[in-house]
Order: C-alpha cells, then structure tokens, then sequence
C-alpha cells in the first residue's frame, strides 16, 4: 500500500551566522530561544560558524560546538559558551573542555577533535559561505532570501524574523 498523502512542506530555515566568543551573539540568545519557542519544528533554526580574527578562540569554539553536535547537544553547548565569553576570553580553550564536562558530554573527544581538526573544514565551509553572502559581522541572520545584520542592533530583528517566518509558513498553506 502507498501512501498518497502531500508531503509535508521544508520548515522554512532561519540561518545564524553566530560566532561563542560575541557578546552581541549571547544578546541573541534571547530571540533565538523566543522564536524556537513560538515556530518549534515549524522553523529550522541553524547555527553557523562566522569565527572572527579579533577573537583568537572563536575558531577553537566553534570545532568544539560542532564535535558537541556530533554528540547530540549542539544547542546547548553553544548557549553554554556564548553565556562564558568573558572567561574564554581569559582562560582559552580549557573552558571548551570544561563546558563539555559540565554538560555531561565527552569532554576528552571534545579536547580530541581541537586538536586533530576533524571539524575545520565544516567551520571553514560556514565562513566561506557566510563571506559569499555578504556576512561581515555576528550574529548575521539569513531568512527567505533576506540578511538581516544582528551586530550593528539587535532592535527589531526578532519582529522581522517573526513577519518572514509567518509569510513563508503562509505561503505553505496555499
């Protein structure tokens, strides 16, 4: 037997280009948490990397966050380090280890995969990507077609978010 239902229609995807050693991608978070709460699987929320040269453990942060989605808590290792900025900032790279304990992950493939690299080349393809697009700064966001730059004001971009999110999910219903 064949089922011959429509399939269900992609979530529209929400793009953020983020980078855990910003202060203006912890700010962020707020949005990011009001908005899964109010689409939930209607609107795939993506993290991707934007590592910025001012912050010299941003690139570490990120094969880090990655080896955490590997284990199954990408999200919230990501929380958990932009919430810890100022002490990576300090401390460095131990605090990526320590977050990873914290959350009950395998810290040691955590401090592993930072030293053998497996994950540079997804981080290098999201800032390729990201610099092909126009995104200079985080957090950046990249939602049916449009950019919309989080690191000048973060004033009014959930509203926007919110304004494409339903347009594109209306457009699904017709």
């Amino acid at each position: 037997m064949s089922d011959s239902s429509p399939a269900r229609p992609a979530a529209p995807v929400l793009d953020v280009w983020c980078e855990l050693q910003c202060s203006d991608c912890r700010t962020a978070l707020d949005d990011l948490r009001a908005l899964r709460a109010r689409y939930g699987d209607r609107l795939e929320i993506r993290l991707r990397h934007f590592p910025l040269e001012k912050h010299k453990h941003a690139f570490a942060a990120a094969q880090a966050a990655e080896e955490a989605w590997e284990q199954g808590r990408g999200w919230d290792y990501a929380e958990a380090v932009l919430g810890r900025v100022e002490e990576l900032e300090r401390r460095g790279e131990a605090v990526l280890v320590d977050v990873a304990r914290e959350l009950d992950l395998d810290a040691d493939e955590v401090d592993t995969a930072l030293i053998d690299g497996r994950h540079i080349l997804v981080v290098d393809a999201d800032q390729a990507e990201g610099k092909a697009i126009g995104v200079t700064g985080t957090p950046t966001y990249v939602i049916g077609g449009e950019r919309l730059d989080g690191g000048k004001s973060q004033e009014g971009l959930r509203e926007r978010i919110e304004e494409i999110t339903d347009r594109l999910l209306a457009g699904q219903d017709a």
